[in-house]
């Protein structure tokens, strides 16, 4: 099946000498895997390779045969060119985190047009600002909305978190957050992009970002610490 879609890429690994496997949350199909061959050998080895980086947003052409395999393009372009965030340290950071977290959190092929909505949008606003210290912690709240583990905030005024159920509770059982961690989550739940990035100091930002790990860590089979998580931390200490 012949399929014309964009395609946000979450991550792409060298196969061999020559090729690429390349993953994609697709807007038409949802997660889907690509193969480049001879990706590094043609004269336009590094255009074809620019195509992968982290969370660039692809229009495509692809054949898909949907049998388990992977799947093969036909023709590819940027969709829309990001001008800043893979030539701002900040930025390109954020999105090797993210492009990890989504790596590790999507994985149904099949259409998901809110989430991949969101996403695009959030990363062209990520493209065209520059207060940006919290926008990782925002999108990986504002992405369990779509992954279907956001905290149900009808009891917020509550003391205590509670992850596994992901609820607000009056009392501290073994899975809930501190009173002060819960006060930072709530803070958290509080934040929109366009919000002051200064919400948080330095370590009270660690501690957010541990909390989102952990709580994805309980809803997702198979989740992963990114390993980038240490790298954020440097550039953001």
């Amino acid at each position: 099946m012949l399929v014309k879609t964009k395609a946000i890429v979450l991550s792409s690994l060298k196969f061999q000498e020559k090729s690429l496997i390349v993953k994609c949350f697709t807007l038409s199909h949802g997660l889907k895997s690509y193969f480049v061959r001879d990706a590094f050998s043609s004269r336009k080895a590094n255009q074809k390779i620019a195509y992968f980086q982290p969370l660039t947003i692809l229009e495509i052409e692809a054949v898909h045969k949907n049998k388990g395999t992977l799947e093969n393009f036909k023709e590819i372009k940027i969709a829309s060119p990001f001008h800043s965030i893979h030539s701002d340290i900040y930025k390109s950071t954020i999105v090797m985190f993210i492009s990890e977290i989504l790596h590790h959190s999507i994985h149904e092929e099949e259409k998901n047009e809110h989430l991949f909505i969101f996403l695009e949008t959030a990363l062209h606003w990520l493209d065209n600002h520059d207060e940006i210290t919290n926008f990782h912690l925002i999108l990986m709240l504002e992405t369990t909305k779509y992954l279907g583990f956001y905290p149900d905030i009808s009891d917020i005024d509550m003391p205590f978190f509670e992850m596994t159920e992901g609820i607000f509770t009056p009392f501290h059982a073994i899975s809930s957050l501190t009173e002060h961690e819960t006060n930072l989550f709530k803070k958290l739940i509080d934040l929109k992009f366009d919000n002051n990035q200064k919400t948080f100091h330095i370590i009270e930002r660690q501690i957010v970002l541990r909390i989102l790990i952990d709580y994805y860590s309980f809803h997702l089979d198979g989740f992963k610490k990114p390993k980038s998580l240490d790298v954020l931390r440097e550039v953001f200490s």
